[in-house]
């Protein structure tokens, strides 16, 4: 089990971060990014299995500045209520929370420095890649890279999407396929949030494949 931090941004703002530790000297470190609905079971479940694999595993609550420590689960609810808290939390400040995260990993003596986002997250890990910079980037379908795609990557970018994922058609995979030649891109048959085993979306064949590919992924880049 892992446990609750706070950092502080560059503009002197305080926000929550889960981290889980593995057993020894970490291999690298790992920020996990969130979906929409906060830093959630799961979310702290894949921060676990991170450390689990030797990473040190950071996952910051990036809503802290639209709401403390916000979390919740997939009813038709919760998705309402995530998308609000998701609109009062641009990108622009998530990428400085995130930057405090990526020098905490550092200062904690993490080594190389990863980052895997899922959905709302995978669009996040993205821009850790193009306007922060670390040694490698996974993105799970991550619906807003679309609108962002000619942004230059800093390090290696792996990306994970489903065919049949209805909020990223494949014509905007192979836009920003194009628009990325460097980067890793691989679809799977399944929708959207396919990684997630808390949700009807859940594709297991799909989540395991897409976990080995990252796990060599970041060992390539990491160690």
């Amino acid at each position: 089990m892992g446990e609750w931090i706070e950092i502080a941004a560059d503009d002197g703002f305080g926000f929550g971060c889960y981290t889980a530790a593995p057993a020894g000297a970490p291999k690298g470190g790992i920020l996990v990014i969130q979906e929409i609905f906060g830093v959630n079971a799961h979310i702290r479940e894949v921060a676990d299995g991170y450390a689990a694999d030797g990473y040190l595993a950071w996952a910051p609550s990036v809503y802290d500045r639209a709401e403390r420590r916000f979390e919740c689960g997939y009813t038709p609810e919760d998705i309402a209520k995530a998308r609000d808290i998701m609109a009062a939390a641009p990108f622009d400040r998530a990428v400085q929370d995130m930057a405090a995260a990526v020098e905490g990993l550092r200062a904690a003596g993490a080594g190389k420095i990863g980052s895997v986002g899922y959905c709302w997250g995978g669009s996040a890990s993205f821009l850790v890649a193009t306007r922060i910079g670390v040694d490698a980037s996974v993105c799970y379908y991550g619906g807003q890279i679309m609108p962002r795609k000619d942004e230059v990557a800093k390090n290696p970018v792996m990306m994970h999407f489903g065919e049949h994922d209805h909020g990223i058609p494949m014509a905007d995979v192979e836009a920003i396929r194009a628009a990325q030649p460097q980067a890793e891109v691989h679809i799977y048959p399944a929708g959207h949030g396919f990684n997630c085993d808390h949700r009807a979306d859940f594709h297991p064949e799909s989540a395991k494949l897409a976990r080995e590919r990252s796990l060599a992924f970041f060992a390539s880049h990491m160690g």
